[in-house]
């Protein structure tokens, strides 16, 4: 008998086979997992691509250049509040698509931790961390830092989240901190100006200032009489409150920088005092800041302590919100003022198409502008004062066209009826601190040189009758089953025969 027709053959060959069958089977999987570890290929399938990143963001993430460190204080998802599980969801999937890109940029220079702030405290404190925010850190020691708050991630209408801004707010969090160089603000000094350094609740802005050096802002103080120029790292330049009036080669020095140089200012007056001299500089850019009291006797115009109540003024249907209100506009917040005056578009000024001026804030249609501040009783007169609603926050830009027919901005300023709102004892007031920062971001443009547009928010609702509902528990209760038990009965019937 040959060897090959022989049991001991034929066990061999079976034994070979199966052998050569799991070294297969092995080599199959080795292989698939070293193509999908060196060769993955992601799709997102979802209609509104909420996992995936625009192609901005994977280009900036591609050259960014220094780590980024992400700290996240949002509660963890609680059944109990669906709401705040929907945002911890949306931020961290978002998270989880940065880090994949960063690393497949061939930069993974993006951690992200998530901290709880009352499990953790001293962590917390070491950080300066406050709950439901995402801070971003940069640098080799953290020093650049940037916070974005809960409220700045959604796009909000009847307190209802309608889009999700999650990552145009990331995005241009970490090209903020990642960029060694820091947007540089100055504030004016030598007039009377609220001081930056000083802690007093009425006059003090040491809580402005740290705020603001939260948000990576470089801050330096700045003495037209002295330095005769502004330099030219200027981001912004800021007067806060200012007491006795400019000289004239520091009004010409402040018109240059905003004309020649596309400078950008923000101007917070204190009323009932002497001119200051910006209101010929803040007339040709079309504003009005009238040297009148801001009173209302109006139920809804006055708070207990007698603030001022503010709402933020929403444009026209077919017009976009202004990037300064819109956190205010969306969330209904109002803003607490003190003693305060008008700062409005002049009515008088000529057409100009170059020239946006847009106010922001007003007061309620019983509020008026006395002119006659310093008489104790204030009562209205309609042949000298101002009737109301007066607006009290006004913005203006000047735009330029081009040859590729979209306009470019060469100069942004914002007046402020107020400056006592920005103080240390009124900062935290409403929405006070929240439109100082809004307006800040948009005349540096922090915020809007990204054009990475919104995600709507799904929402799916079943709405189920009363009968509707019933049907639905007797299909459950009885159908399904007794759907499984004819079948058993076919079974058996069919065995039988």
């Amino acid at each position: 008998m040959r060897f090959f027709h022989s049991f001991r053959a034929a066990r061999w060959l079976r034994t070979t086979n199966l052998v050569l069958q799991a070294v297969l089977f092995v080599t199959f999987f080795v292989g698939l997992n070293y193509l999908a570890s060196h060769y993955a290929w992601r799709f997102d399938l979802t209609q509104l691509r909420r996992h995936s990143l625009s192609a901005e963001t994977k280009s900036y993430l591609a050259r960014l250049g220094e780590p980024v460190r992400v700290i996240v204080t949002l509660a963890q998802e609680d059944e109990g509040d669906p709401d705040q599980a929907a945002i911890y969801r949306d931020v961290r999937g978002l998270l989880r698509e940065y880090i994949y890109a960063a690393d497949t940029a061939a930069s993974g220079r993006i951690r992200v931790d998530y901290i709880d702030v009352y499990q953790r405290p001293r962590e917390a404190e070491q950080l300066n961390l406050t709950a439901n925010t995402v801070l971003f850190l940069s640098g080799e020691h953290g020093e650049r830092r940037r916070e974005v708050p809960l409220a700045d991630l959604y796009r909000r209408r009847d307190k209802q989240r309608i889009a999700f801004l999650g990552e145009q707010a990331f995005t241009a969090a970490i090209l903020d901190v990642s960029s060694p160089g820091q947007k540089k603000i100055y504030f004016l000094a030598g007039h009377g100006e609220m001081d930056p350094n000083a802690v007093d609740p009425v006059r003090g802005l040491s809580e402005l200032r740290d705020a603001l050096r939260q948000r990576n802002y470089a801050l330096d103080m700045l003495d037209l009489a002295r330095a005769r120029a502004i330099p030219e790292d200027a981001a912004v330049v800021v007067s806060v409150g200012a007491q006795t009036r400019y000289e004239s080669y520091e009004q010409e020095t402040l018109r240059d920088y905003m004309t020649n140089r596309a400078g950008r200012m923000a101007v917070f007056f204190q009323p009932a005092i002497n001119p200051t001299g910006l209101e010929e500089l803040l007339h040709d850019w079309g504003v009005l800041a009238d040297n009148v009291l801001v009173c209302d006797r109006g139920a809804d115009g006055r708070a207990d302590n007698g603030d001022l109540i503010l709402s933020a003024l929403a444009p026209p249907p077919a017009t976009p919100l202004h990037p300064a209100t819109q956190l205010l506009i969306e969330n209904q917040l109002v803003l607490r003022f003190g003693s305060t005056r008008a700062a409005r578009p002049n009515p008088a000024r000529a057409t100009d198409p170059g020239l946006a001026v847009t106010p922001l804030v007003a007061t309620g249609a019983t509020a008026w502008g006395e002119r006659e501040y310093r008489r104790r009783l204030h009562t209205f007169n309609p042949a000298s004062d101002l009737a109301g609603p007066l607006a009290v926050v006004t913005a203006a830009e000047r735009v330029k066209a081009n040859d590729l027919r979209f306009s470019v901005p060469v100069g942004r300023i914002v007046a402020f009826g107020n400056a006592d709102f920005v103080a240390n004892g009124r900062l935290r007031a409403g929405a006070n601190a929240a439109i100082v920062f809004s307006t800040l971001n948009w005349l540096v443009d922090r915020d809007t040189l990204l054009n990475i547009p919104a995600r709507p928010v799904e929402r799916f609702q079943l709405a189920l009758s009363h009968d509707r509902l019933r049907h639905l528990r007797y299909t459950l209760l009885f159908a399904v089953p007794g759907a499984a038990a004819l079948l058993g009965l076919l079974v058996y019937w069919t065995r039988r025969k």
